[in-house]
């Protein structure tokens, strides 16, 4: 019987998965917010089982039942978050939320399928960030003076990376973490929000040939640390989100066009600077070649991937940690392998739904220094996607990063989190700019018929001394 239920469990899984899906972009195509009531409640039912179908697959054949007490936990945890967002902020976006929610659902079922203990961990990060993350969207919709703080964040972003370069802890090879007061953080993550702010600071006013060249100046400041520090995976996220966010602020494609090629130059160059990424090169040309070391780790994803097919293999019943790093770098493989590839196309989809959500909020905005950190927020965030989602499938060499909310990383969860809270409180923005402007048109009429009335009043006036004029004369 048990056998039974945990083969069954995968086929009903993949298939909320696929309903949940559609749904968002079903929600995602509509306008009217009492129309996507009824998706966002099914939503909320299909990640429910999801999860509840996965712990129980995973309680029956490991005979653990701490799972489902952990269960439990995740439960309040999330379905807390889509109640308190809804109460404090009532135009929030149901969307994005349930998104963040079921993305973070997937992380823990494969956290705690891999490794329970840093499932916990994970856990107790998550609470506390969602914690936190609650009270962003408030400040990024009442601090209008956020966009005059450039310099800020130009002196805390450069001396964030910088303070890395030089104090950091080699890790695979790259200096990306340091510790405050036992508590490893990677920098990068963070300033990754702070550099969009920036750039947008720069550039909202004018984005003319010299406001371009000095943001370009500082934007390489950024890379060049990264590239110092040997973190090329971030670097290449910073490189891409400035390069649209210069193409979002002055609608010239000939700057998107130096941009790759001064990317494709330094590319090369790296390529024959360090040997680290020559590894990886050779990795992704043949791994199979090199499978005893440079290639181990992506034969192993390649290997995982296609043992899972369509439905998986199941729970339990494949061998991801084969793969070195699967809880942070690889879990995608690890996905596709046990939980299928139905399953993982899903979670490639549900991240481009929350996409080209983002993309809808910047389209929205009025204020260009508001859209310029949506749109650049988006890039990043989608961008990341792809470097891990390609990386670990073999689509391109591999770079190390995360998949946001999946992967197992505190610094990464908790600078998502911020990222999915500071795009919450811009599009309430959108409803605060709203009723500006209702205002502004209000009081614009009142005006308008107030000097109506008084010319109109000045009018009967002249009419009446014209007329006492006629009579007098008469």
């Amino acid at each position: 019987m048990q056998y039974y239920i945990v083969e069954f469990s995968k086929y009903v899984i993949a298939l909320l998965m696929g309903i949940y899906t559609l749904e968002a972009f079903i929600a995602l195509g509509k306008h009217r917010d009492d129309e996507k009531t009824g998706v966002f409640v099914r939503q909320n039912v299909y990640m429910f089982f999801v999860q509840f179908l996965a712990y129980l697959s995973m309680c029956l054949q490991t005979g653990q039942i701490e799972y489902l007490f952990f269960y439990a936990f995740l439960q309040i945890a999330l379905f807390s978050t889509i109640i308190l967002y809804q109460m404090i902020y009532p135009k929030s976006n149901r969307l994005i939320i349930n998104n963040m929610c079921m993305m973070l659902s997937i992380g823990f079922i494969m956290l705690t399928r891999l490794d329970y203990d840093k499932a916990m961990k994970q856990f107790f990060i998550v609470v506390i960030s969602l914690a936190a993350a609650l009270i962003i969207p408030f400040f990024v919709h009442k601090l209008r003076f956020i966009k005059h703080l450039k310099w800020l964040y130009g002196t805390v972003g450069i001396s964030a990376l910088g303070m890395v370069l030089v104090l950091g802890q080699v890790t695979q090879g790259a200096k990306i973490t340091y510790n405050i007061a036992g508590v490893t953080l990677q920098p990068s993550e963070f300033v990754k929000i702070i550099f969009v702010f920036f750039i947008a600071s720069l550039l909202y006013k004018a984005a003319t040939l010299k406001e371009v060249v000095i943001s370009a100046g500082f934007a390489a400041i950024h890379v060049l640390i990264l590239v110092a520090s040997r973190d090329l995976g971030s670097s290449i996220i910073f490189f891409m989100g400035y390069l649209f966010m210069v193409l979002i602020a002055s609608c010239n494609y000939l700057y998107l066009i130096a941009g790759f090629l001064c990317g494709g130059g330094a590319a090369i160059v790296g390529y024959h600077l360090f040997s680290h990424v020559r590894v990886r090169v050779q990795a992704f040309l043949d791994p199979f070649s090199v499978i005893d070391n440079e290639g181990y780790q992506m034969s192993q994803s390649l290997f995982a991937i296609g043992s899972g097919k369509w439905f998986g293999m199941g729970l339990y019943q494949g061998t991801p940690k084969d793969i070195p790093f699967v809880e942070s770098d690889f879990i995608f493989s690890a996905i596709a392998e046990e939980l299928g590839g139905v399953f993982a196309l899903c979670l490639i989809m549900i991240c481009l739904n929350c996409f080209l959500a983002f993309l809808k909020i910047a389209m929205d905005l009025d204020d260009i220094y508001y859209r310029l950190v949506a749109c650049g927020l988006a890039v990043m965030y989608i961008f990341q996607i792809f470097l891990t989602v390609g990386g670990g499938m073999k689509f391109i060499p591999l770079t190390g990063v995360t998949l946001p909310l999946v992967s197992y990383g505190g610094s990464s969860v908790l600078t998502t989190l911020i990222l999915f809270s500071i795009m919450q409180g811009l599009y309430i923005l959108k409803f605060t700019e709203e009723k500006e402007q209702e205002k502004a048109r209000i009081k614009s009429e009142k005006a308008a018929l107030k000097k109506m009335k008084a010319e109109k009043s000045k009018a009967g006036v002249k009419m009446k001394n014209v007329e006492k004029e006629v009579q007098d004369f008469v």
